[in-house]
């Protein structure tokens, strides 16, 4: 482990990042073309009421299994900083604590969500003829979900100890399977949302089982090991106030998705909430390659962070932004040129192909200058500092977005819901900006 981790701290900047950032981004693109793919194959084959009921029910899926996500990228910053330390013996401590929090409380969630089945799905906007399809898909993918926590745990871990590409298949493998089963469930076997919510949870099953046999197997030096599960409280603080970001953003998303929801249904009805479900399958898919270098730069700068070099950290952020802007610039470019075409590939609706491309163009109008504040909020979670990791990852969604989404509609009507996503990517990438460069110039010095 520490031949592989020590690379983090000798090998060009840039050469790592791509070694971090391509497998990174590959497994996101995969999982965008796997969540694409399913809206448009439950759009075609089922109805458009069914592309709604997805765009309620994956955001409580999300929100259990930001619980692993939460532990996966808390742990793995502290594992990244004790390897750059030298610390082994921590690095197995904290993954063994992870394993047990993730199981426990995946499951205890996932109680609470069947037990609170209709009261969770109607909070979070299942409203007419939502209701029905939204409630037989959250039905099946809820034992899935375990699963998936496991995995977003793993993921972030397998990455900070040098092993990006079985990241990549952590979220290639279930998309594969997602995308097959559904093909067999809906077309052939005519399963409707039943159909759609089996091959979702027998893929989450996928990936949770790959990330245990790979920590069970020879590929990695940090295994799971039965003796490091007993909770260690101050192993147990240090990951849930870095990984308490994760699950506090998800909670805030949440809470988005809840007002976005509702302010969609007042403004525009059921149309609109499809409308908005296609636009975040763009966002998620054409965004891939900068959420791939903003995970590639985490376990980078955690491990420069914790070895005390300074001058690579500040190199890890400066590359980073660069590459970022330039893909996100590209990315804003080819959606502002093509949005109808975008569109075109997830319905024929006549209705959602004459509303979702001006809604898409105005969503998106900020793209290029949102990787500042993704790695302006990702140093901070990478260097171990909670609380500005916590403020600058809530900035867009929480201090912002939702605001936005709830006064702007009364004066600009369904438009000013998506005027409020370019609005809120400016104000957060200005504030992560002015935070990010008092950072480095007061905490980054050359080489303490």
């Amino acid at each position: 482990m520490n031949k592989i981790t020590n690379k983090f701290g000798t090998e060009k900047i840039s050469k790592l990042l791509l070694k971090q950032a391509i497998p990174a981004s590959i497994g996101i693109l995969v999982m965008s073309l796997n969540m694409i793919v399913d809206t448009i194959f439950v759009g075609r084959w089922i109805s458009v009421m069914a592309i709604a009921a997805i765009t309620v029910v994956l955001p409580i899926a999300f929100l259990i299994s930001s619980i692993g996500m939460g532990i996966g990228i808390g742990g793995s910053s502290i594992i990244s900083r004790a390897l750059g330390k030298k610390n082994t013996y921590k690095a197995y401590k904290v993954f063994g604590n992870q394993v047990s929090l993730t199981v426990v409380l995946s499951l205890s969630f996932v109680f609470i969500g069947t037990l609170y089945c209709s009261s969770i799905l109607e909070l979070f906007g299942a409203n007419g003829n939502i209701i029905v399809p939204a409630t037989e898909y959250f039905h099946v993918i809820i034992w899935g979900i375990p699963f998936l926590a496991f995995a977003m745990m793993g993921n972030p871990v397998t990455r900070a100890i040098g092993k990006p590409n079985y990241a990549m298949f952590t979220l290639i493998l279930p998309a594969i399977a997602n995308i097959l089963l559904d093909i067999i469930f809906i077309k052939f076997m005519n399963l409707g949302m039943y159909g759609a919510g089996l091959a979702t949870s027998i893929s989450y099953a996928v990936s949770g089982l790959f990330i245990l046999w790979f920590f069970l197997s020879k590929n990695t030096e940090l295994k799971i090991i039965p003796k490091y599960f007993i909770i260690d409280f101050s192993i147990l603080k240090e990951i849930v106030s870095l990984g308490g970001i994760t699950i506090i953003r998800q909670g805030t998303i949440s809470v988005l998705v809840i007002i976005l929801n509702f302010t969609l249904f007042k403004y525009g009805g059921e149309i609109s909430i499809a409308i908005y479900g296609i636009i975040n399958r763009v966002m998620m898919f054409s965004l891939f390659p900068v959420l791939g270098v903003t995970q590639g730069f985490l376990p980078i700068a955690g491990y420069n962070y914790g070895a005390n070099d300074s001058q690579r950290v500040k190199e890890s952020i400066k590359i980073s932004i660069i590459f970022g802007t330039g893909i996100a610039t590209f990315i804003f470019i080819l959606i502002m040129l093509f949005p109808s075409q975008l569109v075109g590939i997830f319905t024929d609706d006549k209705e959602l192909l004459n509303q979702t491309p001006n809604a898409l163009i105005i969503a998106f109008l900020a793209t290029p200058v949102i990787t500042t504040q993704l790695i302006g909020s990702a140093y901070f979670q990478a260097a171990g500092k909670a609380l500005p990791a916590l403020l600058l990852t809530l900035l867009k969604q929480g201090f912002f977005l939702i605001p936005l989404v709830y006064v702007l509609p009364k004066f600009y009507g369904i438009n000013g819901v998506w005027i409020s996503f370019p609005i809120a990517d400016i104000l957060s990438t200005l504030i992560t900006y002015f935070f990010l460069q008092r950072e480095i110039r007061l905490n980054l010095k050359i080489n303490n």
